[in-house]
């Protein structure tokens, strides 16, 4: 029988995790859009930029909130809950939510980061 007090503390888990790597990304993308107004960097450079921020938001939201058993599965899922966040945001803050095939790429990057934080997260000794 599942043990209702663990499924609940993976679900507030994902949610926080979530909600720390979508504070995180907006974070880095206000620090970083500032290094951009300021300098004389190239345009090319702020696709690359943004989606390592992404993972790393991910891996740090992992890292956090991920406990117990199925870390993979946790983490997997702070990555998708993050994607789907952080484009509602970003689209808000933009003002344009069309959907490109790059939201699928998005998707599965955040997914794979998810998984490895949650991994590396399960097996810490704390």
């Amino acid at each position: 029988m599942r043990d209702e007090t663990n499924y609940g503390k993976g679900f507030f888990g994902v949610l926080k995790g979530a909600g720390a790597a979508l504070g995180f990304s907006f974070l880095a993308s206000v620090l970083f859009a500032a290094l951009l107004q300021g300098t004389a960097i190239s345009d090319k450079v702020i696709y690359p930029v943004n989606q390592t921020l992404k993972v790393l938001a991910v891996l740090l939201g992992a890292l956090l909130f991920v406990r117990g058993e199925k870390g993979w599965l946790q983490g997997c899922a702070i990555g998708l809950l993050f994607t789907a966040l952080s484009y509602l945001a970003f689209s808000a803050i933009g003002g344009d939510f069309s959907l490109s095939w790059l939201i699928f790429a998005e998707l599965l990057l955040a997914a794979f980061a998810g998984v490895v934080g949650g991994v590396i997260a399960v097996n810490i000794k704390r």
